[in-house]
């Protein structure tokens, strides 16, 4: 099919490895930022076809994984209340809180909704006066326009029945807590490309050059990723490090002024807990004091909830780098994707459920799941 099926061509993407291979030196140590990045990386095997010197690092940039567990528990606490209709996107109603999860709230009577756009659950407020609705505003930049958009058109109607809980964070933040931990191994990025379409790449160039790492905005196509290795990989080499957008054909420098616009009119930069990692500063999205009206948190008065997350659960570490997932003791045993210890076992785009699904150690004879 075109425009997929020329962006996995199999020629091609052996040319590309056989370049980085005659390109390298030495060892290399490059994280890929985006969760759909690792997904692709362990669906078509990227990592196997490159050479031994190089190592791919799985990043923090799964928007459900790094939701903490206390943001978790309050959704759980507004969900269940009686005259709230509470939407999310179905990637988070089996992310576990302290006790339960969504779906369990929704089995025990709570009108819990799946919808595709916050416009949606802005819709279902216009439809339902009664009724207080919720929508759970979770994700990187990419997401924020269009939470953004809900908050003022809500704002601009006069519906006052709609709020969201907002747990949006940050990339460049990230990589900056990364760069600055004492265990950090991480040479080189690859930027998570739909983040750059919205947001531009303007933020990454003082990283690039206070932490002299490259970092090259990627997508997420095979040959998108092994492009984005490449070119990577030539600026460690050559011993640049500079910001480069291997994804041009969706990236713009200044990424979209539309979206950056309408994030800037109704959000604001905030310090932000994420899951296993603890409080990176200014690495979130809080509303505005003119939206705090549409602030779920405020309204249902769940601010004050604290949770710790599990001691069993090394999610902190996977989301680092630090460890891959199957160096956990309870991976694939008491840690699946039925029953989760952590979000990254059971996000579409989190590096456990990509291990488990792709290259979980199977008994002999077992399908191979691929």
């Amino acid at each position: 099919m075109k425009y997929v099926d020329e962006y996995r061509d199999p020629q091609r993407a052996r040319q590309l490895a056989d370049s980085i291979r005659r390109t390298v030196t030495r060892p290399w140590q490059i994280m890929e930022v985006c969760g759909g990045q690792t997904h692709s990386i362990l669906r078509f095997a990227i990592d196997e076809s490159l050479p031994p010197e190089i190592t791919l690092i799985h990043g923090p940039g799964c928007p459900v994984c790094v939701t903490p567990i206390e943001i978790l528990d309050k959704a759980l606490a507004i969900a269940a209340r009686p005259e709230v209709i509470f939407c999310s996107f179905g990637d988070m109603l089996r992310v576990p809180g302290s006790e339960k999860d969504l779906f369990t709230v929704k089995s025990e009577g709570g009108d819990v909704r799946v919808v595709y756009s916050p416009m949606d659950a802005l819709t279902l407020a216009r439809k339902n006066p009664e009724r207080e609705v919720v929508f759970f505003a979770v994700g990187f930049e990419t997401t924020a326009p269009a939470n953004a958009m809900a908050v003022a058109q809500a704002a601009r109607l006069g519906i006052k029945n709609f709020s969201i809980l907002v747990s949006h964070v940050l990339v460049p933040p990230a990589i900056e807590a990364i760069m600055t931990s004492p265990d950090c191994r991480v040479q080189g990025f690859l930027a998570a490309g739909h983040v750059c379409a919205v947001m531009g790449m303007g933020e990454y160039e003082p990283l690039a050059k206070k932490y002299r790492v490259p970092i090259v905005v990627t997508g997420f196509e095979p040959l998108d990723i092994l492009h984005g290795i490449e070119m990577c990989v030539r600026q460690l080499e050559e011993g640049r490090a500079e910001v480069e957008n291997q994804y041009a054909r969706s990236v713009r420098p200044e990424g979209n002024p539309a979206a950056i616009r309408q994030v800037c009119e109704v959000f604001e930069v905030s310090s932000r807990k994420w899951r296993g990692i603890g409080e990176i500063p200014r690495s979130g999205f809080q509303l505005r004091s003119e939206y705090e009206p549409f602030d779920a948190a405020r309204r249902f008065g769940v601010d004050q909830i604290t949770a710790d997350e599990p001691a069993e659960c090394i999610a902190g570490l996977v989301l680092q780098g630090q460890k891959k997932p199957h160096e956990c003791p309870a991976f694939g045993l008491r840690c699946t994707p039925e029953r989760p210890l952590g979000a990254p076992m059971v996000s579409s785009e989190g590096a456990c459920a990509a291990y488990y699904r792709y290259r979980r150690r199977r008994p002999e004879g077992e399908a191979d799941e691929r």
